[in-house]
């Protein structure tokens, strides 16, 4: 019989963990699931679809580009591409939907060497990159919800007719106040019962709509957000902050130097995306300050320019844009605070520790 072949220069490859699990993720998914449960409620099923579309989507980009690097497809993306679809509005073409979580996956986190290492907020990367390159679908094409019983259980897609006029491209709460000096009730904002005939002040009727899927109803993220905060999965530091940043603008452009075009306090709160965003995306681990004092002046700084450019901007909600800045500042924000706080330390031992002999 011949010898048995050798096996000592065998080199055997370790097995590729294809998925990695992370459970303070599976929080923010559970968190989300009021906010989809609703939007399927005011906008049928297409929401759904869109969701499981993009998490394909995704999901299949992550799994390509962190496989060439041997790492696994991680449940941040999972999290990632379930933010990016809540942010968008009920009747984006799929197709844009698809190329906004390319650039999302492929451009806001797997170029920076995957997860962990993101500079940016990969879903504001992606909702961001659709804002610039398909204006029009992402400010135009918003929808009135579905009212009464099963609402929009029983449809496929967004409402589109209101008492014989066409809903899609109507104004949403945001651009209704600034365009058209009308202004939705603040139980309509809280509910997420948006959706009826107004009179601007030019006197020509038009549907109100209302805003990205996930920002309809400021009950159910809040619900969603105070799961978070409950769970310890959220930093309550970065939410307090951002809110706190958003509140003072307000009172400062609105109270004390009088600025009308700036909504009431509460109104400001429960309409458009700042709540989502404050309590899901400012909140990111990867793309926020660590140092305690780079947190607060990060997410004060979010909730500032949220209100300004809410004013200013040619967007009524500035609200992507403003997170993209505070990614931006968020490391010299933590170089500066941390720099400080060794200089303080320094001063404090010098004292301490007295003149030399």
């Amino acid at each position: 019989m011949g010898a048995a072949p050798s096996t000592a220069f065998v080199k055997v490859r370790p097995r590729r963990r294809r998925f990695l699990r992370q459970r303070l993720m599976d929080n923010v998914l559970l968190a989300l699931l009021p906010v989809l449960v609703g939007g399927v409620y005011f906008f049928g099923w297409r929401v759904l679809a869109m969701v499981l579309w993009v998490t394909l989507v995704g999901c299949g980009v992550e799994y390509r580009m962190a496989g060439n690097r041997g790492d696994p497809l991680t449940e941040a993306c999972l999290v990632t591409c379930a933010l990016f679809a809540l942010s968008l509005p009920p009747t984006l073409p799929f197709w844009m939907a698809a190329v906004g979580i390319v650039v999302a996956i492929g451009f806001g986190k797997e170029v920076f060497g995957g997860f962990g290492r993101n500079v940016f907020n990969p879903a504001v990367v992606g909702r961001g990159f659709l804002f610039v390159c398909f204006p029009v679908a992402m400010t135009g094409r918003f929808a009135p919800v579905w009212h009464g019983g099963a609402a929009g259980l029983v449809h496929w897609g967004p409402r589109r007719m209101i008492e014989g006029v066409n809903a899609v491209s109507a104004a949403t709460p945001m651009w209704a106040r600034r365009d058209f000096g009308w202004s939705v009730g603040l139980s309509r904002l809280v509910t997420g019962d948006i959706g009826q005939l107004f009179a601007g002040n030019d006197g020509v009727r038009r549907a109100l709509a209302a805003g990205s899927v996930g920002e309809v109803s400021a009950l159910l993220v809040l619900a969603g957000g105070l799961f978070l905060l409950v769970k310890k999965t959220a930093n309550w530091r970065l939410v307090a902050s951002s809110l706190g940043g958003a509140v003072a603008a307000t009172v400062l452009f609105r109270n004390v130097l009088g600025i009308s075009a700036v909504p009431p306090l509460l109104w400001t709160l429960c309409s458009g995306a700042l709540l989502y965003a404050c309590f899901f995306m400012v909140t990111d681990p990867v793309s926020a300050p660590k140092h305690r004092p780079a947190q607060y002046l990060y997410g004060a700084f979010i909730g500032a320019m949220i209100i300004l450019l809410r004013w200013k901007a040619v967007f009524a909600g500035g609200v992507a844009f403003a997170i993209l800045l505070g990614n931006t500042v968020g490391p010299t924000l933590e170089l500066f605070t941390r720099a400080h706080a060794r200089r303080r330390e320094a001063r404090k031992m010098a004292v301490t520790s007295g003149p030399g002999p």
